[in-house]
């Protein structure tokens, strides 16, 4: 195991509601304490992924049971108006392996009631045995992409695909991989920083026409990751976001944490009309991100003394959220990142909010009417923007 987990205490910012799992309060859009990364920074040439677990005050960082904490199927289907089932192969693209994955899988789907899991799990060539080492940070984003796509299309078949390091070669192999095994969709929730090889990167493992690649933006606030800035796959923001008393979609702004601006290498793709920003603009869509929304999470890999529940936020919830979004629109004909911009109005929009408080051009680091950089054009009201 590379990277344990590291949790630190800080005050809690969810309240239980009885009968309808954790409904979050309204903290502040820049109010990300309370919350730890669960993977180390990247070093030049590889990603870090997006997850961040709650560690909620006095409260340890996991516990025995679900008991509320942390949104739950029920809710984020609810929340975003999401129905329905797909037969569409969703693939999820990390680094490293879960060797709990499975069964964690199955755990998580039968606290609510989803059935059995339809998983497979392959290293960076496709093969199902020679799994990529297991790592406890890089587990728990993955646990956190699978059950996110099981939340949302709850019949979709998935394939993990798990590179053998957090390089962007083998991460890009991974990609490529998911696609020639028929995923119609493959969720990504990594990145790091951008470079001058990118564009190299981007024609080589991520573009794919008629398959949503969907990126998260970054958890670090104003600027851009990579692979999120490029061109050829959806890049997926972050909310905050709170619910009614029945479950219902209460308000959404901006996670301070979520990624936006402008790209330094990546074109404007013809389909993105913003001003701001000569090249591509991150993001496109957007979904919760806030820790102190967050979701609710079943790892047993890198838990102890079988605390195996977590909340967890990070714009790795937004992507695997989208992605499941997709399929079950049935939709990934042509440049699917382009779709949401011919039907904006099939979004919600998020308009307040902030990631930083220095930015040349506010619409692209605050939520604003029509399009923004943290959330884009808006988060799911159905599946008619995919």
């Amino acid at each position: 195991m590379r990277r344990p987990l590291i949790v630190a205490l800080a005050a809690a910012s969810l309240m239980a509601v009885s009968g309808l799992g954790t409904v979050a309060t309204a903290a502040s859009s820049d109010d990300t304490a309370g919350s730890k990364k669960v993977c180390s920074a990247a070093k030049t040439g590889d990603a870090a992924c997006f997850a961040q677990v709650r560690t909620e005050g006095a409260t340890p960082a996991a516990t025995t049971s679900w008991g509320g904490r942390g949104y739950s199927p029920a809710q984020l289907t609810t929340a975003y108006g999401l129905s329905g089932g797909s037969s569409a192969l969703v693939a999820v693209v990390d680094a490293y392996n879960n060797p709990n994955a499975a069964a964690d899988l199955n755990a998580y789907r039968t606290q609510f009631g989803l059935g059995p899991a339809n998983l497979t799990i392959v290293n960076q060539n496709g093969s199902t045995t020679g799994l990529a080492a297991g790592d406890t940070g890089w587990g728990q984003e993955e646990m956190l992409d699978l059950e996110m796509v099981s939340a949302i299309c709850q019949a979709c078949p998935i394939l993990y695909v798990g590179a053998k390091s957090a390089s962007f070669t083998d991460l890009g192999t991974a990609v490529n991989t998911a696609v020639a095994k028929g995923a119609k969709v493959v969720s990504n929730s990594y990145g790091g920083n951008e470079s001058s090889s990118e564009i190299s990167i981007q024609s080589q493992y991520y573009t794919h026409p008629g398959v949503a690649i969907t990126v998260s933006s970054g958890d670090s606030g104003y600027g851009v990751q990579s692979p999120a800035a490029f061109n050829t796959v959806t890049a997926v923001g972050g909310t905050s976001l709170t619910l009614n008393a029945d479950g219902t979609r209460k308000a959404e702004t901006v996670w301070s944490g979520a990624g936006s601006g402008c790209s330094a290498y990546i074109s404007k793709p013809a389909w993105q009309h913003d001003t701001g920003c000569s090249r591509r603009t991150v993001s496109d869509v957007s979904a919760v991100a806030d820790p102190n929304t967050g979701v609710a999470v079943y790892d047993s890999y890198g838990s102890t003394g079988g605390a195996n529940w977590y909340v967890f936020g990070g714009t790795s919830v937004a992507a695997p959220i989208i992605g499941a979004v997709y399929a079950l629109s049935g939709n990934t004909t042509g440049t699917p990142a382009s779709l949401a911009y011919t039907n904006p109005a099939a979004l919600f929009d998020v308009t307040s909010g902030t990631n930083t408080r220095k930015c040349r051009f506010g619409y692209l680091c605050s939520g604003v009417v029509g399009y923004d950089g943290p959330t884009g054009l808006g988060t799911p009201k159905g599946t008619a923007a995919f």
